[in-house]
């Protein structure tokens, strides 16, 4: 069982002075030795055993003790000395714990990618580089908790995120990346004001900096963020209505917000984001006829993506248009082939069709993708199918 408070795994200790470890090579010429101050206790992380020998100390066991008091003790009083001695000690920690947990968000395994994050920046709280990354973190879990059916969780995460990239918006000097990158999580919100400012501000602060096209990256990035600019101008997204009916439909008040989206339309026809916007309120008042209409109108108008196609599908679904429902389903996999929220609804339709092995195959699927995924879990259970 996982400890409640991680630093119930750390026991402290003193070493005597005449210890072997006395003096550590500094991590500048300037600062050629650490010396460990005996009177200092250092946090040892617990070991599988339950004797403790002093003569089976090793440094990777201070090591990780600091990194977890770093991590979830930053009012320590001797936090300042743990940090030099780990930096005296180790001089590449930083570079290794960001690519560690950069890695580990990447492979979704974000319980161990959020530690390394809080250690990193329990390290060096003056690095906002460590905020920035762990707010791209947080909001790449809030997607994964969002197509794993926690909508709440993933609420949640969307906020975690969004106070670290503010923090990471108000360093000086200015990280530009963070306004990119803020952007795009206020596109995912809807909040396209803010979207729009995060991007006018990133290409205000990077204009000029290209050197003859040879950074290919912040060519692609300024190129993209000012096509998110135009988007948001020419579809006139940062209108109050649209905004409005967005966080009415969020918080439940679907009737005030499809009255609302309604209004936006009769002004901005074009709009695609309107019409799954329109929909999205629809299908959540199980208005199936209505809400389809909608989605279709918005991939007319462009919205050829993964979520309108899931959307329509689950419509079909409960028209009992099944034929239509798989058209839509295999479009959003096309798209989005490791996508488990359009894999549980394959499996979700075969059930409405009476094909048990067909949707226990599909919701099989989902939990070698995501074992932590409810829906699945529950449909593959002994007396489910």
């Amino acid at each position: 069982m996982a400890l409640s408070n991680p630093l119930d795994s750390l026991v402290f200790i003193s070493l005597p002075e005449s210890f072997s470890w006395g003096c550590i090579p500094g991590p500048t010429p300037e600062q050629s030795h650490f010396y460990l101050d005996p009177s200092i206790p250092l946090p040892v992380q617990k070991q599988p055993a339950d004797d403790f020998a002093l003569n089976g100390l090793t440094q990777e066991m201070i090591f990780a003790g600091i990194l977890t008091v770093l991590a979830y003790d930053q009012a320590n009083s001797h936090i300042d000395y743990y940090r030099n001695l780990l930096l005296a000690a180790r001089p590449g920690i930083k570079q290794e714990l960001g690519e560690a947990a950069i890695l580990k968000a990447r492979n979704e395994n974000f319980e161990i990618a959020e530690e390394l994050f809080a250690s990193l920046r329990g390290l060096d709280p003056a690095d906002m580089t460590a905020a920035l990354n762990t707010a791209v973190m947080l909001d790449q879990r809030a997607d994964y908790y969002r197509k794993s059916g926690l909508a709440r969780e993933a609420d949640d995460s969307d906020a975690e995120a969004l106070g670290y990239y503010r923090e990471a918006m108000d360093a000086e000097p200015s990280l530009p990346d963070a306004f990119f990158n803020a952007g795009f999580f206020y596109l995912k919100t809807q909040d396209f004001t803010q979207a729009q400012d995060c991007f006018e501000t990133y290409l205000a602060l990077e204009s000029g900096t290209l050197d003859d096209g040879q950074d290919e990256n912040k060519a692609y990035k300024i190129e993209r963020a000012a096509e998110m600019v135009n988007t948001i101008n020419a579809q006139n997204l940062t209108d109050k209505q649209f905004k409005g009916a967005y966080d009415l439909i969020s918080k439940g008040e679907e009737e005030q917000g499809i009255k609302l989206v309604r209004q936006f339309l009769e002004k901005n026809p074009e709009v695609w984001n309107a019409w799954f916007l329109l929909g999205w309120g629809l299908r959540r008042v199980k208005r199936w006829q209505d809400a389809k209409a909608a989605f279709l109108l918005a991939v007319e108008h462009g919205a050829s993506n993964a979520d309108t196609y899931n959307e329509l599908a689950i419509c079909c679904m409960e028209l009992e248009e099944f034929d239509g429902s798989e058209k839509y389903l295999h479009k959003a996999l096309a798209l989005e082939n490791e996508n488990t929220k359009i894999m549980s609804n394959m499996g979700m339709l075969a059930l409405r069709r009476g094909k048990k092995e067909e949707a226990l195959s599909w919701f099989l699927t989902v939990l070698e993708f995501d074992p932590s995924d409810i829906l699945a879990k529950q449909m593959t259970g002994d007396s489910a199918l």
